[in-house]
């Protein structure tokens, strides 16, 4: 029963948020701020599915462009990762959702990039002009450098284009996690809690291409170990 409920609250719901963020696309086509508007929006269908997230952000704050690596679990990204999404931040996405009905309109209308990761001369193209649009028009970038949902198999190896891009223009890296989110069941009522955290910025201006190896590496692995502090901290939370 409280699958059912929740499916059609869930259905509803992101149906209007489809229609308003579709009437703002519309009126301001790929506005450097629609797409935070739309990540809250969705962020706030976590309550509802019984996920308190707790969003954790770097004390020092700062309007300077960069880009975001997030890990990438599974569909409920959605309602938890959204909730951290600042202004003047756009995502990555692969070129197919542009053909999902409704949702590819809004998802390019809204400012995402696009990119084709079957093609190699294309996406290299695609994340060139990604760190032109860095630098020009002062935008951060949202991407899932796994490239493909874990699925509770841990963080996965990094696909290099958003290292080359943060190199390219010249901004830091700012790695975020949510902790795990395999417990996560719509027939349940309490859902327990998801940490999603911004780690410090990681600087790569006076970095070159030929580092990219090394500089995925690192962060991988810091973001793996903070990852396994994350979900330990996240299981302790639900257990009390």
């Amino acid at each position: 029963m409280l699958l059912i409920l929740r499916s059609l609250i869930l259905a509803v719901m992101l149906l209007l948020s489809f229609v308003i963020v579709g009437l703002f696309c519309v009126i301001r086509p790929r506005h450097r701020d629609n797409v935070h508007m739309f990540a809250k929006i969705f962020s706030f269908a976590a309550p509802i599915l019984g996920i308190k997230v707790i969003v954790r952000k770097p004390a020092a704050k700062t309007d300077e462009p960069c880009v975001f690596l997030a890990n990438h679990q599974n569909n409920f990204d959605m309602f938890t990762h959204t909730a951290a999404v600042p202004k003047g931040t756009v995502s990555l996405g692969k070129k197919s959702l542009a053909w999902v009905p409704f949702f590819g309109q809004i998802y390019w209308l809204s400012g995402n990039i696009l990119i084709d990761r079957k093609n190699r001369s294309r996406a290299f193209d695609t994340m060139a002009q990604t760190a032109k649009k860095i630098k020009e028009k002062c935008l951060s970038i949202w991407i899932f450098p796994e490239g493909t949902r874990s699925r509770g198999k841990g963080l996965l190896p990094f696909k290099s284009g958003a290292f080359h891009t943060a190199i390219e223009a010249g901004v830091s890296m700012v790695p975020v996690l949510a902790s795990s989110q395999g417990h996560i069941k719509l027939n349940r009522w309490n859902n327990g809690v998801v940490i999603v955290e911004m780690m410090e910025p990681i600087e790569t201006k006076g970095l070159v291409k030929s580092q990219v190896k090394e500089l995925s590496s690192r962060i991988h692995s810091m973001m793996s170990a903070r990852l396994t502090q994350l979900n330990m901290e996240a299981s302790a939370l639900m257990a009390k």
